[in-house]
């Protein structure tokens, strides 16, 4: 079942209600950024995931001096099957996908990857909000959030450990993960 939340303009008192995702419910508050609206991913928003998660992986390669990142080189036949094993959450702008993360159980934690923001947003708070998103689909049972990001992706780091992230050893089933990456975790009774 797909999610259609308008986001009211930054002066507005902020409205919260919970709205049914598939089996999750999804907290949403509205006052991030106008004319926002978030979705459970589809088919038809293959292409442009795709192509959200290219142009915001060339900075994270940059960055972190390596073009070895699964999101630069993956199909879109690759792209759809992993949309299969994760809750996938897509925000719209006026009609253009802009911003996108996944989520999945991972033993007793909830992961959380692929949060990306439209380069030309960055900055405006939508990373965060989608964050919390995210989190906010975990089980109840979960004990933890995890996710991972570059070593060198300093505004990632940051903009996790505002969010009460902490930097940590990876876990010991973190195979498939690239190569200089980072993990960070938090407690999931802090949310």
């Amino acid at each position: 079942m797909a999610v259609d939340h308008r986001l009211a303009t930054r002066g507005e008192q902020p409205r919260r209600r919970r709205r049914s995702l598939g089996d999750q419910n999804v907290r949403v508050e509205r006052n991030v950024v106008p004319d926002l609206a978030l979705t459970q991913f589809v088919e038809s928003d293959l292409a442009e995931l795709v192509v959200l998660q290219r142009c915001c992986w060339v900075q994270e390669a940059i960055l972190n001096n390596t073009l070895n990142i699964p999101a630069l080189h993956e199909s879109a036949a690759e792209v759809l099957k992993w949309t299969t094993r994760w809750t996938v959450l897509c925000v719209r702008r006026k009609g253009r996908l802009v911003a996108a993360v996944r989520a999945r159980p991972a033993g007793d934690a909830w992961e959380i990857g692929r949060l990306m923001v439209a380069p030309d947003l960055t900055g405006q708070v939508v990373g965060r909000w989608l964050l919390g998103r995210a989190e906010g689909l975990a089980p109840t049972t979960v004990s933890s959030f995890i996710l991972f990001t570059g070593r060198y992706s300093t505004r990632n780091i940051r903009l996790y450990q505002r969010a009460g992230y902490q930097l940590c050893e990876p876990p010991a089933d973190a195979g498939g993960h690239i190569q200089g990456a980072v993990f960070l975790a938090k407690p999931a009774m802090s949310r």
